[in-house]
């Protein structure tokens, strides 16, 4: 029997700075038999250690369709993220996982699908947006909103420049009032002000959602004034996790814990929820 408290080696194999306070890692498990086997799915998250440090919960950046590998995305903020921080290629960390449910990608076959995400909150939206298009016939419609503060908060700009060129995307990029750069050739406002103003249809349609709190709870209010039902909006809450057993009690809301029942919610399920949630 696994123990699912010990970690999975893995080393690093790239590193890249996404934004000054933002860095994501491309990790090889060391096992033979886990690089050969591991499998998860997109939205499901893991704990990420730097030994004699401690962990930190992040979500798989990357997508289910790419082998060999994981990709995490994570923020400078504390201890254990400063550790990491100074880790670099050929590094050891820890891995366990992976954790919590996913996004439910067989409900969105033939359907039209509206990405709207925010700051760092793109990272687990990217591992479903690759995953999707990696299997691009299975969709109808797929439209990617995403904003950040600054032009220098946006993350992934290099992916961000493909799904803006290919044809089969709808891609729109903004960045907050103020945040623009003088060669800045997206949009400028916040993420819930964009999304009413490209005034995706609800038709057919489901919208995927995860970025900063604030947002994400003007972007479900915008969605269910645009005729979105409660059921054809998806979101994540991973930033309450920490132990990812539901053994710490951190991310308990009521009765619901994220690191378990979630982190992926629809809107529906989260009307459910305590209200001082």
């Amino acid at each position: 029997m696994n123990n699912i408290y010990k970690p999975y080696l893995a080393r690093i194999e790239e590193v890249r700075w996404e934004t000054p306070d933002t860095k994501t890692f491309k990790l090889a498990f060391i096992d033979p038999e886990i690089y050969d086997s591991f499998t998860f799915k997109a939205g499901q998250f893991g704990e990420y250690s730097s030994f004699g440090e401690g962990e930190s919960t992040f979500c798989i950046s990357s997508s289910p369709t790419r082998k060999g590998y994981i990709e995490c995305s994570f923020k400078v903020v504390g201890k254990v993220t400063t550790a990491l921080k100074n880790k670099d290629i050929g590094d050891l960390i820890g891995f366990r996982g992976p954790f919590g449910n996913s996004f439910p990608i067989e409900n969105m076959f033939d359907k039209n699908l509206i990405f709207v995400g925010g700051g760092i909150g793109l990272a687990p939206l990217r591992s479903l947006i690759w995953n999707c298009l990696d299997l691009r016939e299975r969709f109808k419609d797929i439209t990617i909103l995403y904003g950040a503060r600054s032009v220098s908060d946006l993350c992934y700009k290099n992916e961000l420049k493909q799904w803006e060129e290919r044809a089969d995307v709808k891609f729109i990029k903004t960045v907050d009032p103020g945040g623009e750069t003088a060669d800045w050739n997206g949009k400028i406002g916040f993420v819930p002000t964009i999304l009413k103003e490209i005034s995706p249809s609800p038709e057919n349609a489901v919208a995927i959602t995860c970025g900063p709190p604030i947002m994400i709870k003007f972007v479900l209010q915008t969605l269910e004034q645009m005729g979105f039902k409660a059921e054809q909006v998806v979101t994540t809450l991973e930033n309450r996790m920490k132990c990812g057993l539901g053994k710490c009690g951190r991310c308990n809301i009521g009765s619901t814990y994220v690191c378990i029942d979630g982190p992926v919610f629809t809107a529906e399920q989260l009307k459910a929820l305590p209200e001082d949630f």
